[in-house]
């Protein structure tokens, strides 16, 4: 048994920063490859970034150079840093780990409003 679970998340101004944690427990050998996505309402949901267990990372374009993400594999734990915060970066953020298949959270609201 595999759980996913995000911390994090709320209301930010817009211009302002916020980060996500996302730890998984449980049955655990190793993990592949973790990382964030995103579901705006009324959209489709859309990869923020993920991250090798070497350290490699993808970014979707819309976040390059305001979005951070790590992880820490003793711990498990991978972490979204956000900065320079728009309205348009609001909506359910949603982590997953990749431990032969992708095990998913249940999701963190973030909230880009002044």
């Amino acid at each position: 048994q595999v759980q996913v679970m995000e911390s994090g998340g709320g209301l930010v101004q817009p211009g302002g920063s916020m980060r996500l944690s996302c730890a998984a427990s449980g049955s655990i050998f190793s993990i592949n490859a973790m990382g964030w996505y995103r579901q705006a309402p009324g959209k489709q949901r859309e990869l923020v970034a993920t991250i090798a267990r070497s350290g490699s990372t993808i970014y979707a374009e819309s976040v390059k150079d305001r979005f951070t993400i790590s992880r820490d594999n003793a711990k498990n734990t991978v972490y979204l840093q956000m900065s320079s915060l728009k309205p348009e970066d609001t909506a359910d953020y949603y982590c997953y780990a990749e431990i032969g298949r992708a095990y998913w959270g249940q999701g963190t609201q973030v909230t880009v409003s002044s």
